[in-house]
């Protein structure tokens, strides 16, 4: 797939965008930063992550609370071979600090950024605070792109290096209305976005609907699309998320299946109902990617095992996706 910019070069020269341009089915993972300044936490969960995944998303205040610093935390994970996605919610910063923190972060060695909303601080442990949202999502992405090519968001130039990253957004398959949703896809891809990771797929079927009008509009032709999967860890979690979370569709089969699992085990053998439903929910996630990967226009997965990142290796190799894959620049493509 040709890049808007450069049609033989790379936009970052990061391992996630070459594994993509190579056309290998990319893996991402997840890593929450601490609610305290501990770097041991980081540096542990690096190492549960290093050669399972292409490259791992590093979270911005998750959830509206707070936590070390994406971009710190990006470093340190760096430091453990690790190649970290940056995210950036407008949440937190104005235009100027955005901007500023992007420069430091390239400056740091960080080549992928995923562009984000970020929740509302009212679901977060500090509800009285303001929320910014100088920019959206999607002026986000063109700000970033802009930044790409040279110019801050006031149209002034740069003068020396540019923070040249390879951009990511995020999109939620299953939102209200359902119809419209590959045309908010779009607009993302038309402010610069050059990957895309959506949310939770628990319903295949529905995001087999999605995926075909994606592609119907020729948007999987112009953004890679991961599709976002996570081991459920019980039953109970997969009841939630069905009947609470707000844009989410988890299907029956999943919940029965979760409650199938510790079927026999006594409610007071905590530790064998706590293996059984870990077993289910990476068997049920790798079933997942092995279903997903044969759907037109996807071109990897982004797995969310929240608080959980021991269960990523097994099921990247559980679903036939290790080792990954190598790739290195051409010298003609270096010189870009």
């Amino acid at each position: 797939m040709a890049t808007e910019e450069q049609s033989n070069g790379y936009k970052s020269g990061s391992n996630l965008e070459k594994v993509l341009r190579a056309g290998h089915f990319a893996v991402t993972g997840e890593l929450g930063p601490p609610q305290n300044a501990d770097r041991e936490h980081i540096l542990e969960k690096a190492k549960l992550l290093t050669g399972a995944v292409d490259a791992v998303n590093i979270t911005d205040n998750q959830t509206a609370v707070v936590r070390m610093s994406s971009i710190a935390s990006g470093v340190l994970a760096i430091g453990e071979g690790l190649e970290p996605i940056v995210q950036m919610t407008c949440r937190d910063r104005n235009r100027l600090a955005i901007q500023a923190d992007l420069l430091g972060a390239h400056a740091l060695g960080m080549r992928n950024l995923l562009c984000l909303t970020g929740d509302h601080n009212v679901f977060g442990n500090h509800p009285a605070a303001k929320n910014v949202h100088d920019l959206d999502s999607v002026q986000l992405i063109r700000m970033v792109k802009d930044l790409r090519q040279g110019k801050f968001q006031c149209g002034d130039d740069i003068k020396g290096a540019r923070p040249t990253f390879f951009i990511g957004a995020a999109s939620n398959p299953f939102g209200d209305p359902f119809e419209f949703r590959p045309y908010r896809l779009a607009k993302k891809v038309a402010a610069g976005a050059d990957f895309v990771q959506t949310q939770l797929i628990y319903d295949i079927p529905r995001f087999r609907e999605f995926m075909q009008k994606v592609v119907e509009m020729g948007l999987h032709e112009k953004v890679y699309i991961m599709a976002g999967v996570g081991p459920l860890k019980s039953s109970g979690m997969a009841r939630y998320m069905r009947d609470q979370v707000p844009g989410m569709i988890v299907q029956d089969e999943y919940v029965d299946r979760m409650k199938a699992a510790i079927a026999g085990i006594p409610k007071e053998e905590k530790k064998a109902r706590r293996q059984a439903w870990r077993q289910m929910g990476i068997q049920i996630c790798i079933e997942q990617i092995q279903e997903i990967r044969e759907i037109e226009g996807v071109a990897g997965v982004h797995i969310m095992a929240v608080e959980w990142e021991a269960a990523v290796r097994p099921i990247v190799d559980g679903a036939g996706m290790l080792p990954r894959p190598t790739v290195r620049m051409s010298t003609s493509e270096a010189k870009e």
